[in-house]
C-alpha cells in the first residue's frame, strides 16, 4: 500500500508528475462513486484511546443493523484495528473483484471493512510513517464496494493526528460525528480538541456518549460512579454538541468479545443493549432525518 509520491501530496499537486496527478484523481472518483451508494455517514471518535471508541462504534452498527438498516462499519484505526474480532469475523480474507475490495459480511448481515483483514498475522505490528498511514486510509476508503447501504459508521483512530484527518477530509458529506467519552476530566479536555479538529472542517454535526458512565453491581444492583460524576451532558452544552446518553462500564462488554460478538447480539435484554438502540433512534431523529 504504498503511497504514490512518497509525501510529496501534502504540498498541492504541483510536485506530483502527471501520472501520480491522474492516479489520485481516479482515486478520488472511485471513493466518489462507492459513497454514493451510502445514504448517511456517521464518524465515531474519540480524544484518546482506551474510552471504548470501538465497542461504541461496534455495537451502533450492530444496533443500526437491528433496527432494519443496511449497515456497514469501516475500521479506519491501522494500529488497533478491533472491529473484525468484536463482530466474529476476524481471519477473514477480502475478496478482490475488478480491482475493487469486497466487505466482509457478519451472519447478522453487517458489512465489514478494516484494516485488520490487510494484516496477515494479528500480532504483526504496523510501523508506517504519516504520509504512508494517510495513502492507505486514502486508497482503502476508496477501494471499498460497499453497494447500497443506508449507514455507514466509520471508527477513526483516537485523537487529532493524521489518520482522523485524513478520514474525515476524505469522506464526501459526513452525516454525524459520535465523540465517545469517559467522565473522568482528562478524556473531556481531548475531546475538546477533537471538537475543535472537526468543526474546523465544517463539520457541525457533532455528538457525544458517555461510555463508562457508571457501574451497575450484578449483585445488588447498586449504581456507582466509578470514574467519577457524569458531566456529559453539561459539558455537551458547553461546547454546543448533541448529547446522546451515558453508557454503563459492564463486564457483559468483555464477555461480548470473547464470544466474537457485540453486546447488542449477545445480551438483548441488558439494560446497555437497550441503550445502544436509543442512541440509534437518537441519531436517526437529530441527523439523519430530513
Amino acid at each position: 500500500m504504498a503511497e504514490h509520491g512518497h509525501g510529496h501530496g501534502h504540498h498541492g499537486h504541483g510536485q506530483m508528475t502527471p501520472e501520480q496527478q491522474k492516479a489520485m484523481i481516479e482515486q478520488e472518483m472511485r471513493l466518489v462513486q462507492h459513497m454514493s451508494n451510502v445514504k448517511y455517514k456517521i464518524a465515531v471518535m474519540s480524544g484518546k484511546g482506551g474510552v471504548g471508541k470501538s465497542t461504541v462504534a461496534a455495537n451502533l452498527a450492530e444496533a443500526f443493523q437491528k433496527k432494519g438498516f443496511v449497515t456497514g462499519i469501516l475500521d479506519a484505526d491501522i494500529h488497533g484495528p478491533n472491529i473484525p474480532k468484536m463482530l466474529g469475523v476476524d481471519g477473514e480474507d477480502i475478496m478482490i473483484s475488478n480491482g475493487e475490495m469486497i466487505p466482509v459480511m457478519t451472519k447478522n448481515g453487517l458489512k465489514v471493512m478494516s484494516m485488520a483483514f490487510m494484516i496477515d498475522e494479528v500480532n504483526t505490528p504496523i510501523i508506517w510513517r504519516g504520509p504512508q498511514k494517510s495513502g492507505a486510509i486514502k486508497q482503502f476508503m476508496a477501494d471499498t464496494a460497499w453497494g447500497n447501504l443506508d449507514v455507514l459508521i466509520i471508527d477513526n483512530p483516537p485523537g487529532t493526528g493524521d489518520e482522523p484527518l485524513t478520514v474525515l477530509q476524505t469522506l464526501p458529506n459526513v452525516d454525524a460525528v459520535v465523540m465517545v467519552t469517559t467522565p473522568n476530566s482528562l478524556s473531556q479536555e481531548d475531546v475538546l480538541k477533537c471538537v475543535g479538529m472537526v468543526k474546523m472542517l465544517n463539520i457541525e454535526d457533532i455528538a457525544l456518549v458517555e461510555n463508562m458512565a457508571y457501574y451497575i453491581c450484578p449483585h445488588c444492583g447498586e449504581r456507582t460512579n466509578i470514574f467519577g460524576e457524569s458531566a456529559g451532558e453539561e459539558f455537551a452544552n458547553e461546547m454546543g454538541i448533541q448529547y446522546l446518553g451515558e453508557l454503563p462500564l459492564t463486564e457483559k462488554v468483555g464477555e461480548s468479545a470473547n464470544k466474537d460478538s457485540t453486546i447488542v447480539n449477545s445480551y438483548a435484554e441488558e439494560e446497555v443493549s437497550k441503550k445502544f438502540l436509543n442512541i440509534v433512534d437518537d441519531l436517526v431523529k437529530y441527523f439523519l432525518e430530513e
